[in-house]
């Protein structure tokens, strides 16, 4: 027998590889308000992890323990737990909703297996919901869909199915039917083991008892059970020689191409139910272990060895070399409390590994299971397993770590740019180190949020993804860490690009006394495109009139001048430098002439030549129909773009783009212009020209 064959053999009989089998790691993610959290409370109800519900409104839900959370009603941070469902591990990270936190989504889905996308019944994709969709597409993460609020007035579910299909371009197919809607939603029809299941009201939806299917809906279940089975059989032979026949399919089979078709991420199951009256929760969690993967389902992890290069990779089994990744960080005065996620090997306490980022090691001290913002003492993690560890040192979001004899760096986490800015100062002096550590400290916690001293000013600039990332930064300062501070108005975060191209000779030819400079080097500057990001450079010199070794220096000195922005201070963008010809000094020639000569090409080819770039906002506005003038109106009036209007019941739904400078204090506005009955959300598009006026105007400011 062939040593693959025997080893896969191995693995499936060995005790661990099953373990690993019965653990699900998943994400609760959605648009805000759809009802992520609750959702994760009642899941924590129902296991008996907890005894007792909290609600978001009522600011006493576990998940939600910040007091910023609790305050306003909303996720900020994502918070991890996990539970004991029949006789498997779940473990589960809720997500924020808001797209100004949208990070936290970001970084839990790069370590998740699952997710399970929670959407209103009235409204059904949101916002935000495309967004975290994206994220999840983006990491290859299977999900589920909870159809949620299906007590809501206006619920409706097909509907709300048809959102998914027209709005994000999947393939739902629906596992569930709802027996009745809004105050009538008392049961589900369960179209896979066809059977039906009345929730009992008196005990709020927690228990159910089986029903036979109510004639009224018989013709649809038998059309609807036709459509499930139609489309598991893409995902299975036997099911697909079955339903040809016309021949009756089991649940077993049934389910097995379902998760066939989830994994693929092909399709997307589809349940209902109302999380806040415990209606179809625990639907839901069968689901999770019947459909989504386990860490054994999902392909080896690929990485990169950190020396030559080469390709690497792990699978999730505890007998190989050990490998994770960092994905939050949360600063603490005692020491930062780091969560990883382990996909190879057995993480134990005391282990000394290595980062290859920093190629420094790394002790492992203690080692916990969290739940919210409880701490349970554990001696290993295995492989699949979510927990965190205390005292890293130099390791922050998205380093890997791994034994130093099979080292192994996983692709890092990508994140957002800040989109907008505020100065910060303490209004007391001796307040100052005590603000630069509590800047630090929420730094490490938060990759979107940025700090920098300005050259010119002298003042803290600190930035984030919008006004309430920045608010919640600023209260989290002032109330967890008693700093009183002053802030100066929010400022947009613009960019800058070349106007057109230029080709320099640039010069740096210095003398004095003893040895001097020398650097001529002969540049063309273009306009890249959006997806090269800051600089592409390319190096076009032939006859080696530059020797070899200045040339990084070069391109060292054009990154810099960049970065720099110029008198106004605006990063630059999609740049193209060519570097096609220079001179050198036997003598005088030297990496720092032609860095600084790279420095003064970059600032001679933006003189009068750049074109100032602000952030466009994909906006989403909802209120009722008589408003809809005056909002539209409104956005017209702030270089906005209407591009979309919808109708949901009596709400109209306005889609658009908008310059993120124009909607400073919006929801103010949105407020009086709508009687408080108006909603809305953004997120960052893309980067635009400024106007040439308002670019005059900005400058000169």
């Amino acid at each position: 027998m062939a040593p693959a064959i025997q080893d896969k053999l191995r693995s499936k009989s060995d005790p661990s590889t099953a373990a690993l089998g019965r653990r699900r790691n998943i994400g609760i993610m959605a648009h805000i308000d759809a009802g992520k959290t609750t959702v994760t409370e009642r899941i924590l109800f129902l296991s008996s992890k907890i005894h007792r519900t909290g609600e978001v409104h009522d600011g006493k839900a576990t998940m939600d323990f910040l007091e910023e959370e609790r305050e306003r009603g909303i996720t900020i941070q994502s918070a991890a737990t996990s539970v004991e469902w029949r006789d498997h591990e779940v473990n589960i990270i809720d997500t924020p909703g808001h797209v100004d936190f949208t990070a936290e989504v970001e970084r839990s889905l790069r370590v998740l297996d699952g997710a399970v996308a929670v959407f209103d019944a009235v409204s059904g994709v949101e916002a935000q919901s495309e967004t975290v969709w994206r994220q999840a597409d983006r990491y290859g993460v299977p999900r589920i869909c909870l159809i949620n609020k299906m007590d809501r007035v206006g619920a409706d579910f097909y509907k709300s199915v048809q959102t998914i299909v027209d709005r994000l371009g999947a393939r739902p197919i629906v596992l569930q039917m709802p027996i009745g809607a809004e105050k009538e939603f008392n049961g589900i029809v369960d179209l896979v083991e066809m059977k039906a299941y009345r929730f009992d009201d008196e005990s709020s939806g927690k228990a159910c008892q089986e029903v036979p299917i109510p004639e009224a809906l018989r013709e649809d279940v038998e059309v609807r059970r036709h459509d499930l089975c139609e489309a598991a059989a893409e995902f299975d032979e036997e099911l697909l020689d079955l339903f040809v026949e016309d021949r009756e399919i089991s649940t077993e089979l049934l389910k097995r191409a379902v998760r066939a078709g989830t994994l693929s991420m092909e399709v997307t199951p589809v349940l209902c139910g109302s999380a806040l009256k415990d209606k179809g929760v625990s639907f839901l969690m069968d689901a999770v272990l019947d459909f989504l993967p386990s860490p054994v389902d999902i392909p080896p992890v690929k990485g990169k060895h950190p020396d030559s290069g080469k390709e690497e990779t792990r699978s999730a089994d505890n007998g190989v070399p050990l490998c994770l990744m960092a994905f939050k960080t949360i600063a603490e005065s005692t020491g930062d409390l780091t969560f990883v996620r382990v996909y190879s090997g057995v993480l134990e306490k005391g282990m000394k590994l290595l980062n290859p980022r920093t190629g420094k090691q790394e002790r492992i001290g203690r080692l916990v299971q969290v739940h919210a913002d409880k701490r349970h003492q554990v001696e290993s993690i295995p492989a699949g397993g979510i927990a965190a560890v205390l005292g890293l040192k130099r390791t922050v979001t998205g380093d890997t770590l791994c034994h130093d004899e099979h080292p192994i760096q996983l692709s890092d986490i990508k994140f957002p740019e800040s989109v907008i800015s505020i100065s910060i100062e303490p209004k007391k002096t001796q307040d100052r180190d005590k603000l630069s550590d509590v800047i630090g400290r929420m730094m490490r916690e938060d990759p979107t949020f940025r700090a920098r001293s300005d050259d010119e000013t002298g003042e803290l600039i600190v930035s984030g993804m919008g006004e309430l990332h920045l608010e919640v930064v600023v209260n989290r300062i002032r109330g967890e860490f008693k700093c009183e501070v002053r802030t100066g108005k929010p400022k947009v975060a613009y960019k800058q690009t070349l106007a057109g191209p230029r080709e320099i000779e640039s010069r740096y030819v210095r003398q004095s006394g003893g040895r001097g400079q020398f650097a001529v080097s002969n540049l063309r500057f273009e306009v890249g495109e959006p997806e090269d990001g800051a600089l592409e450079f390319v190096n076009a010199i032939k006859g080696g009139n530059i020797p070899r070794e200045y040339i990084p220096a070069v391109e060292a000195g054009i990154r810099e001048a960049i970065a720099g922005g110029g008198p106004s201070g605006y990063p630059f963008v999609n740049t193209r430098a060519v570097l096609f010809d220079g001179k050198a000094h036997d003598v005088d020639s030297s990496e720092l002439a032609f860095r600084a000569s790279g420095v003064h090409g970059f600032r001679e080819a933006a003189a009068g030549n750049t074109r100032l770039l602000e952030p466009i906002m994909k906006i989403e506005v909802r209120a009722p129909e008589e408003f809809l003038g005056s909002i539209v109106g409104d956005l017209n009036s702030r270089r906005g773009e209407v591009k979309e209007i919808e109708s949901l019941d009596d709400q109209r739904v306005v889609r658009g783009y908008v310059p993120i400078a124009e909607m400073f204090a919006y929801s103010s506005a949105l407020r009086g212009a709508t009687q408080g009955r108006g909603s809305f959300s953004m997120e960052l598009c893309e980067y635009r020209p400024v106007p040439q006026s308002i670019a005059t105007k900005v400058l000169e400011g």
